[in-house]
């Protein structure tokens, strides 16, 4: 099962990006709820491999949209 908040960036990604569009961009407040629940899960009670993938996947894409934004701002700060 792929994640909401995986399908969320690869539509935001398809959609077409400009620098500006990449260091706004912000998951759904859905996406977000989730994250923090499989967080919290993970603390309590551990995940299942199914989530535990889940949570993996989102932790990977953050970590390259938090690239992508310091790249974009960087862009913008030059005016490449």
């Amino acid at each position: 099962m792929t994640s909401p908040a995986y399908l969320e960036i690869i539509e935001f990604i398809a959609a077409g990006t400009t620098p500006e569009t990449v260091v706004e961009y912000r998951p759904s407040p859905e996406a977000e709820a989730r994250v923090v629940e499989l967080i919290d899960r993970e603390k309590a009670t551990g995940l299942g491999p199914e989530e535990a993938a889940e949570l993996d996947h989102f932790m990977e894409l953050e970590h390259i949209l938090r690239m992508a934004k310091a790249r974009a701002r960087e862009i913008l700060t030059r005016g490449d």
